[in-house]
C-alpha cells in the first residue's frame, strides 16, 4: 500500500488540518518514537489492574457460562457490525472491489445469516477484510506520531486516536446510543459490554503465550507487537524490506527498557 502518493488527494486537504491541530510533524515520523514512555507505562498499569480485577473475572465467567455455539454467533454478530466501518474505510482508501466485497458480505450476513449470528460469508469463502481508520489516516499521508496508551484501549498512536474517533463515529451502536433514547440506549450500552467481554474472552486463550513472550519487558514487547502490526495492516500484509530489517534489529539488537516504575 503506497502511503506517499494516493488517487484520494481530495482529503488530504482535511486531514493537513487535522495535523496542524493535532501537532503531528509534517515529514514520517519513525515508528518507534515514544516521547511519552513514563505516562504510558503508567496508563499500562492502569489497563493491567483493571483487566485483573474487573475484565478478565468477567470474561472468564462469560466462556464458563456461555455455550461455545452462542458464543460463536455473538462474536459473528459483532463483527458484522464491524464490517460497516471496514466497507466504509476500504471506500475512504479507493479499494472500490474490496469494499464491494466487504459490503456485500454484509448484507449477506445480515440477512441470510440472521442478523449476522451465523457468519455465511466465511461458509461461502468470502474474506473478510481487516481496515479502520487509522489505517485510512495513513493512507492518506498522515504521520503515525508518539506511541500512546489510552486508558481502558491500551497500546495507540497520536494518529490512533483520531482513528479511534473515526471508528467510533463509523460503529452502528454509536447511534443507537446517541439517538435511540430511554431502552433503547440501555441496549446500546448493554451491547457494547457484551462486545468488550467477547472480545476479551477471545484473548483467553493466547493470553500465557503473550506473557511468556513478554517476560523481560512487557511494556516493550506490546509497543513492538503493536507497530509491527499497524506496519503490516497499513500495507496490506506488503510491508517494505527495510521495515522488516528495523523490526528484526529492534527485536534482537535493541536491549528491553527498564521500568521508570
Amino acid at each position: 500500500m503506497n502511503t506517499t502518493l494516493h488517487p484520494c488527494r481530495l482529503f488530504n486537504v482535511i486531514l493537513l488540518s487535522t495535523c496542524l491541530i493535532s501537532g503531528c510533524a509534517t515529514e514520517d515520523t519513525k515508528l518507534e518514537t515514544d516521547h511519552w514512555e513514563g505516562f504510558n507505562r503508567s496508563m499500562l498499569a492502569f489497563n493491567d489492574d483493571v483487566d485483573n480485577l474487573i475484565l478478565k473475572p468477567t470474561a472468564t465467567a462469560y466462556l464458563w457460562s456461555t455455550p461455545e455455539f452462542i458464543d460463536t454467533g455473538i462474536t459473528n454478530f459483532f463483527n458484522n457490525l464491524d464490517d460497516i466501518g471496514v466497507a466504509i474505510n476500504d471506500v475512504l482508501q479507493c479499494k472500490w472491489l474490496q469494499g464491494g466485497q466487504d459490503f456485500g458480505r454484509f448484507l449477506l450476513n445480515t440477512s441470510v445469516g440472521v442478523a449476522g449470528f451465523v457468519d455465511v460469508g466465511t461458509l461461502l469463502d468470502l474474506q473478510r477484510h481487516d481496515e479502520d481508520f487509522d489505517q485510512t489516516l495513513a493512507v492518506w499521508g498522515v504521520p503515525a506520531g508518539n506511541y500512546l496508551v489510552l486508558p481502558f484501549v491500551g497500546s495507540s498512536s497520536t494518529r490512533g486516536v483520531f482513528g479511534l474517533l473515526g471508528d467510533t463515529i463509523l460503529h452502528p451502536l454509536s447511534y443507537t446510543f446517541l439517538l435511540g433514547g430511554g431502552i433503547v440506549s440501555v441496549a446500546s450500552i448493554s451491547s457494547s459490554a457484551v462486545d468488550v467481554t467477547d472480545r476479551r474472552a477471545g484473548l483467553l486463550s493466547t493470553e500465557k503465550i503473550i506473557n511468556e513472550a513478554a517476560a523481560v519487558d512487557r511494556y516493550d514487547f506490546l509497543k513492538n507487537t503493536y507497530w509491527q502490526r499497524r506496519n503490516y495492516l497499513i500495507h496490506d500484509g506488503q510491508v517494505p524490506d527495510s521495515d522488516i530489517d528495523d523490526a528484526i534489529s529492534d527485536s534482537i539488537i535493541t536491549p528491553p527498557t527498564k521500568s521508570t516504575k
